[in-house]
């Protein structure tokens, strides 16, 4: 939330040095590659609730361990928006979109609830099917933090003039509580459709790509 939303909110058209799609999509995909070689080895470094999910179809992830690992994604999600809040609003701005996810009118392309949902779902499927395959035991090791971060900063640079980019419920309910209105009331796509992309990913992975 601090890495990409944080770029968002205070960077993205900063006067004269704004760092545009390109520097807030970076950003992303540089939070996850960080965060993946940093605690990974202690955590799995999800920080999504989506991943959590399609890791668990996959076949790599303990199911009494995903409520627990859900709660603390979105209880760090929303501490890091409260922090993100405090600093946006701290030389009198208002808070705006507060890079919140939307559709139709609240899609900073105009983009409408039918391009929101497919996109959702088809970025998350393939941000899964690339850490299940990145991640994998015959996979190369020590790389896989690197493919993770860029596939992150790739799937921002297609989907932010759709959506904002979610792909990651937690994302979306932090920035949503502090945005509120209209983003709240759109909110249900951002949970279900990354949730849906994830499961499929873990069945296609599963069932087709896993080398036995």
């Amino acid at each position: 939330m601090l890495g990409g939303c944080g770029s968002a909110v205070l960077a993205a058209a900063f006067p004269e040095v704004g760092i545009g799609l390109l520097g807030v999509s970076l950003a992303f995909g540089l939070t996850v590659l960080t965060i993946a070689y940093s605690l990974g080895h202690v955590s799995g470094a999800h920080l999504n609730p989506a991943v959590s999910v399609g890791l668990l179809v996959g076949g790599r992830f303990s199911g009494k361990e995903l409520i627990p690992y859900i709660i603390a994604q979105l209880i760090g999600g929303i501490a890091a928006a409260g922090v993100l809040y405090v600093i946006a609003t701290g030389n009198g701005s208002a808070v705006g979109s507060f890079a919140a996810n939307g559709y139709s009118e609240l899609s900073p392309g105009g983009y409408g609830l039918t391009a929101a949902f497919v996109t959702e779902v088809v970025m998350t499927f393939f941000f899964l099917i690339i850490i299940l395959g990145a991640t994998d035991e015959s996979a190369p090791s020590g790389f896989a933090g690197i493919a993770i971060g860029l596939a992150l900063t790739l799937i921002h640079l297609i989907s932010i003039p759709v959506t904002n980019t979610s792909v990651n419920p937690a994302r979306s309910i932090s920035q949503a509580i502090f945005a509120g209105g209209d983003y709240l009331g759109q909110l249900w796509l951002f949970i279900l459709a990354p949730i849906i992309g994830a499961i499929i990913a873990g069945i296609v992975y599963k069932s087709v790509l896993k080398k036995e």
